[in-house]
């Protein structure tokens, strides 16, 4: 497989009149919500936008017509103000969206599609209530002038009236996002019309925020295990959420937003449940905003899958192409090692060999800047090709809510906020 050349993913970008219009709104509704630790008192990092939340579009599902779709999203870091990027980049037809708008969710109802009263927003595209967004193209709003709380969950709804054919959308979300099967109900505050229950993001794969107090970002690349199969739903908690807590805890110098690029079912070198992890890394790495750091674990799914790859070479091949285009971008990248999965049904003891050998490569062979062992960190030490009971779902693949804090633990902070 060869390099693809790097997407460009137009982006709506407003006047800067009208920047500077919302950027002035945005300060008057600073005395309106409270005020939050993680905004900065440096003019600078006041005009900084930092990634505070990302979903990689992971394939294509029916459109909705007609309907409102209301996306809950977790922030990593909080700032004065929001830009939401939508994304039509798996579909085959221009996406037409009626209207798009941003709250923060009613506190202490994470499964409820009722907006705090007085924080929704109406977002624009050049000023714009409405936009196209071509087929293969992503969009970003203009700055949305609500104060947003670090660790918070936002509601992000969009009404498509028409058919634009299939929506790109994050299947496994592990988090309740909601629909309103009939009309525009995109400025409803009360959630009443949202009755049905949805398990995936549709076109919402990013939020940024303006004046963080994090200096940048970090993305997560993977599968299924980064994307929370086996983790509670609703409760935030795969590893990177962990992660995310962890860093916050940071000096505001060190501290970083959490950009989860996992895809459940990907693999590294071919296509299969949504674009292979090298096509989709400038997508989901190197447009993303702000990023600093990359952590890749990927490639369980290459050994185990069908067709299987046999040769670690091929893959540490692959993890060097990743080092390569991120180091000329300036960003850090960690390893980690692929954990075990003894007892699933595709496990057989040549593919371990193949796991043993990657592994064995990403630890010793310099590949990556720093490497994150999570193999050991939750590999069982008497059946060494097996996970911890403890953290094992039932599955003997991927985690349980003891299982991801694990792997996040074994990320050393120091290796991705120096």
């Amino acid at each position: 497989m060869t390099d693809s050349p790097t997407p460009t993913w137009p982006m709506t970008r407003p006047t800067a009149a009208a920047l500077a219009l919302v950027l002035l709104a945005a300060l008057a509704l600073v005395g309106a919500l409270p005020a939050r630790a993680d905004v900065p008192s440096d003019p600078a990092a006041a005009r900084r936008w930092t990634g505070t939340w990302a979903a990689a579009a992971s394939g294509t599902a029916p459109a909705l017509p007609g309907a409102s779709i209301r996306n809950v999203v977790h922030v990593s870091v909080g700032g004065s103000a929001a830009r939401v990027r939508v994304s039509n980049r798996l579909g085959t037809a221009a996406l037409r969206l009626g209207a798009v708008t941003v709250a923060l969710q009613k506190p202490g109802v994470p499964n409820s599609p009722d907006a705090m009263p007085g924080s929704l927003r109406t977002a624009t595209f050049g000023g714009a209530r409405t936009v196209v967004v071509p087929a293969g193209q992503d969009r970003l709003t203009d700055p949305v002038a609500l104060r947003v709380p670090a660790h918070g969950n936002l509601l992000v709804t969009l009404y498509t009236p028409h058919d634009s054919g299939p929506a790109t959308f994050h299947r496994s979300a592990r988090q309740t996002n909601f629909l309103a099967p009939y009309g525009n109900r995109a400025a409803d505050e009360n959630g009443s019309a949202y009755t049905t229950a949805i398990g995936s993001w549709y076109y919402v794969t990013g939020v940024d925020v303006l004046g963080s107090s994090a200096v940048g970002s970090v993305v997560t690349l993977g599968d299924s295990i980064t994307d929370g199969n086996g983790s509670t739903a609703d409760a935030n908690r795969r590893w990177p959420d962990r992660l995310a807590e962890r860093l916050r805890a940071l000096p505001a110098a060190r501290r970083l937003g959490v950009l989860n690029a996992g895809v459940s079912g990907n693999r590294l070198l071919r296509a299969g449940v949504g674009p292979s992890a090298l096509d989709r890394f400038d997508a989901d790495v190197l447009t993303r905003t702000g990023v600093r750091t990359l952590i890749v674990m990927v490639g369980i799914n290459d050994i185990k899958g069908t067709p299987n790859v046999t040769d670690p070479a091929a893959l540490t091949a692959a993890y060097r192409r990743v080092v390569d285009r991120s180091h000329a971008r300036g960003i850090r990248v960690v390893g980690a090692t692929l954990t075990p999965y003894g007892g699933h049904g595709a496990y057989t003891s040549a593919r371990e060999r193949v796991r043993q050998a990657v592994n064995a490569s990403i630890r010793g062979d310099g590949i990556f800047d720093a490497v994150a062992d999570f193999d050991r960190a939750v590999r069982d030490p008497v059946r060494p090709h097996r996970i911890r009971p403890a953290y094992d779902p039932g599955d003997h693949l991927h985690f349980n809510d003891a299982g991801m804090r694990a792997l996040a633990d074994a990320v050393a902070l120091s290796d991705v906020a120096p």
